[in-house]
């Protein structure tokens, strides 16, 4: 089955948090907005954003266009500097 973008950005946005070890808190400041807000957003119940997306993407050091092709690409793209190294957080 075929995953909506809302889908594919939310599980590329939880695959981006896991790689780097980051919690939703840490998006949220990163992004100006609270951690209720990412996790409405995280759960469904609110949509991300174009601007969202581009805030995040930025954040995390990929394209937008990389975020919104879903975790796998997202992942793929994330730079070694930001993710966790095994054992624990970089």
């Amino acid at each position: 089955m075929r995953m909506t973008l809302d889908e594919r950005v939310r599980s590329a946005v939880a695959a981006l948090l896991y790689a780097t070890g980051e919690s939703q808190t840490d998006l949220a400041g990163a992004l100006g907005v609270s951690q209720a807000q990412v996790s409405r957003r995280q759960s469904g119940s609110a949509a991300w954003s174009l601007a969202d997306c581009d805030a995040v993407a930025a954040h995390y050091g990929i394209d937008a266009l990389d975020l919104l092709a879903g975790p796998t690409r997202a992942t793929e793209m994330l730079p070694v500097s930001r993710r966790r190294i095994a054992g624990g957080v970089r």
